[in-house]
């Protein structure tokens, strides 16, 4: 961001602007001491970096100059509920798609899945977004078209997903609303990450269901719901490593589908950011992903003890 060609200071305040306020607006930002000289770029990394292990991200050069931790706690929340039901729906259509196509390994409806996860891998997601608006929203009206919730209606902020807030609050027709409007959007990111463990879970359930204990199983006449019960728990540790993996892939495309369906998340932030090249509240929302990335996949690590017994830290 700070090598990029052109000044940010200009492009907010317009060339007229009076020489003190320029070089207040560069100071704010870091770019120069208090003699008013240009700082070094790894000077001005390495006063970011002790201003982050402060707690303190900066102030927006924008709309009020307010903090950048609470712009992003604004728009975060909602970007969030995007991810954790496109996170539920990739993982119910993936698992489900891999542990039939290894229990119908072979077969027509193996290939179509394999089919399947390739192609939904390779999917654009504004693309399928717009389609999905255009089929279930203008053509047979069933769903909303954009949005968070219905016009008119209001979600008291506890948590800032409207979900859970409509819940904590008994306000059940904005809840109705609320799931209404997140069925295209978390479909879309769903279906576009579910390919991933859909090949991986075919793949890992392939190997479990080959092992002698599958056999012996299979010898004493249990169902074959149990058997596959069985499998898929020993087969869910290289899941649920990508899971970890798909948590960073998953904010980034929900980012993507916040601007198709009009989502007002980080994706519109960073969007009105990068447009008026506010650096610090784009140097902050990379931070506060980064640092959810890395909690996520301490949580991942901590699972797999549950998962399996015989890791150990």
């Amino acid at each position: 961001m700070r090598v990029m060609p052109g000044d940010p200071v200009l492009s907010i305040v317009g060339m007229h602007a009076s020489e003190e306020h320029i070089l207040e607006l560069r100071h704010e930002l870091g770019l120069v001491d208090e003699h008013g000289n240009p700082k070094p770029l790894y000077i001005q990394f390495v006063d970011y970096l002790t201003n982050v292990f402060r707690g303190n991200l900066g102030n927006s050069l924008i709309w009020g100059k307010r903090p950048v931790l609470l712009e992003v706690l604004d728009h975060l929340p909602a970007t969030m509920e995007l991810t954790i039901w496109g996170f539920l729906v990739s993982i119910a259509i993936g698992l489900s798609a891999g542990v039939l196509s290894a229990h119908k390994r072979g077969r027509i409806s193996d290939q179509a899945l394999r089919f399947y996860g390739i192609v939904s891998y390779a999917l654009f997601i504004p693309w399928i977004g717009m389609l999905f608006q255009m089929l279930f929203a203008v053509n047979l009206g069933l769903l909303p078209v954009a949005g968070r919730i219905g016009s008119g209606l209001y979600v008291e902020h506890i948590t800032g997903l409207y979900v859970v807030d409509s819940i904590l609050t008994g306000s059940w027709t904005a809840l109705y609303s609320s799931l209404r409007h997140l069925v295209l959007p978390s479909l879309t990111l769903g279906i576009v990450i579910s390919g991933v463990f859909s090949r991986l879970s075919r793949n890992s359930m392939l190997e479990v269901l080959s092992q002698d204990f599958i056999t012996a199983a299979r010898a004493r006449g249990l169902p074959e719901r149990v058997i596959l019960a069985h499998a898929l728990k020993n087969a869910f540790i290289p899941i649920l490593t990508m899971m970890g993996l798909q948590f960073a892939l998953l904010l980034t495309g929900a980012i993507l589908t916040e601007t198709t369906f009009s989502w007002p998340g980080m994706g519109s932030f960073l969007l009105e950011r990068i447009t008026y090249r506010d650096y610090t509240s784009l140097q902050g929302s990379v931070v506060i992903f980064a640092v959810m990335i890395s909690v996520v996949s301490l949580v991942v690590d901590v699972i797999y003890a549950y998962m399996d017994p015989r890791i150990r830290f």
